[in-house]
């Protein structure tokens, strides 16, 4: 999918998807990702949604966000609670949401100046 963005220059944004890459500032990337205004880190969840971990939520602190989208491919799955415990013990707030939403949200947040990461995954082949 293809989205419209204003012209925000030097931030990350989301300007498309499909179904194993974002596109951010027209640029393809390839598998799970996570990213916020001023970072792209490849690689996030690299045994997908069956694998994730704590260490995964760990990992998107490193972000420094005050809110986390997590995007969980095409359709809406919920991590079990016990894998969110780094974002609940540091604060962070989360929410959970299929690609498309989550993609939508954080560019909305990221254009609002707020300090969101997102992090995606793509479903298996």
């Amino acid at each position: 999918m293809k989205m419209t963005l204003e012209n925000t220059p030097g931030l990350n944004l989301v300007t498309g998807y499909g179904s194993d890459h974002l596109m951010i500032n027209k640029v393809r990337h390839d598998g799970n990702q996570m990213l916020n205004a001023t970072r792209i880190i490849p690689g996030w969840a690299p045994n997908g949604f069956d694998g994730l971990t704590s260490e995964d939520f760990a990992a998107v602190l490193q972000l420094k966000p005050d809110v986390v989208i997590v995007g969980t491919g095409a359709k809406l799955r919920f991590p079990q609670h016990a894998l969110l415990r780094p974002l609940i013990e540091a604060g962070v707030g989360f929410e959970i949401m299929d690609l498309s939403a989550a993609c939508r949200t954080y560019n909305v947040l990221a254009t609002e100046g707020r300090a969101v990461a997102v992090a995606v995954m793509f479903d298996p082949e």
